[in-house]
């Protein structure tokens, strides 16, 4: 019988999940899962707790929350043979969206269950994992104006995640009317570029900003390979722009967008930026440096998801 974990974030998406967790015990245990129930206290602890389920053996732990709460699971699972399961549960839920997954909502209290059914018995596969400053990723490390953004509005209130779209979108105005860009140095994979710019977000996975944008549309989760896209610009209208690039695919021929694919790069600044992982702030600084370790994610996938390998036989 395999041995799973379910940790849900109390905290995450609009709506509480943790009397809904429960209810998808019963379809796991039917597929042969043994299953206990863990809920996380911080990000820190999210980490800890699925770290000390792979070093006791756990063959998945299921991940119940946002996109955040994703990555600080997966951080704590690199390089071990527990696998990660995502149920959806949180505000934003970009990694689900990428798999075609439906996100947990009392109008879809339903959509946990399915998803643990989907999960329940395919293979595992291996997925590529990001570093950025030596802290795990699974999407995305970025800096400029959507870290910026994200240290202004996380931690949010529950109420605030109602008007989540809207709430990012003014913010982002504000911070790009009053915040102009950064010169910036970056090296990628011995490419060196310098230029002034309002975001560069390293990707590991085709959507952004919330999934409204399909910024890299032929990324694969395992070519040991992500995208660098470098937005050009230094006022609210270049920002505008670029959004409104960005959800019509323009970006993808614009000459204000460019996209270095790499394995290993580094940003630098004389002026101090934020840095945002997973949509969550971290610390930031003058330096992010950003490094792909190869397959170093076992995780649990929908079938119709492995279209997103580049050898889902593997």
């Amino acid at each position: 019988m395999r041995k799973g974990l379910l940790l849900y974030n109390p905290t995450a998406g609009r709506y509480p999940v943790g009397r809904f967790v429960h209810g998808i015990i019963h379809p796991l245990k039917y597929a042969g899962w043994s299953m206990e129930i863990a809920e996380t206290l911080s990000g820190t602890h999210a980490t800890q707790t699925a770290h000390q389920a792979a070093s006791e053996k756990y063959d998945a732990v299921f991940a119940i929350g946002g996109d955040g709460t994703v990555g600080q699971v997966a951080s704590g699972l690199i390089n071990t043979e527990t696998a990660l399961a995502v149920l959806p549960a949180g505000t934003t839920n970009v990694w689900a969206l990428e798999q075609g997954q439906k996100p947990f909502s009392w109008f879809q209290w339903h959509a946990l269950r399915e998803n643990a059914e989907l999960l329940a018995n395919v293979e595992p596969q291996y997925v590529d994992i990001g570093l950025c400053n030596d802290r795990p990723f699974l999407l995305w490390a970025g800096v400029g104006l959507d870290a910026q953004t994200i240290h202004k509005i996380e931690p949010r209130p529950r109420y605030f995640k109602h008007l989540s779209v809207p709430h990012f979108f003014a913010t982002t105005v504000w911070e790009a009317t009053f915040w102009h860009g950064l010169d910036l140095r970056v090296w990628t994979d011995g490419e060196f570029i310098e230029g002034h710019y309002l975001v560069a977000v390293a990707t590991n996975i085709r959507h952004y900003a919330g999934g409204m944008s399909l910024i890299s549309p032929n990324a694969l989760l395992d070519d040991g390979e992500m995208d660098m896209w470098l937005l050009s610009g230094d006022s609210l209208a270049d920002a505008l722009r670029h959004f409104f690039d960005l959800v019509a695919g323009r970006h993808l021929t614009s000459d204000q967008a460019r996209c270095l694919p790499f394995h290993t790069a580094r940003v630098e600044s004389d002026a101090a930026f934020n840095i945002q992982v997973d949509g969550d702030p971290m610390l930031g600084g003058n330096k992010a440096e950003i490094k792909t370790l190869h397959r170093a994610l076992k995780v649990l996938m929908p079938k119709d998801a492995l279209q997103l390998l580049k050898d889902p036989k593997r």
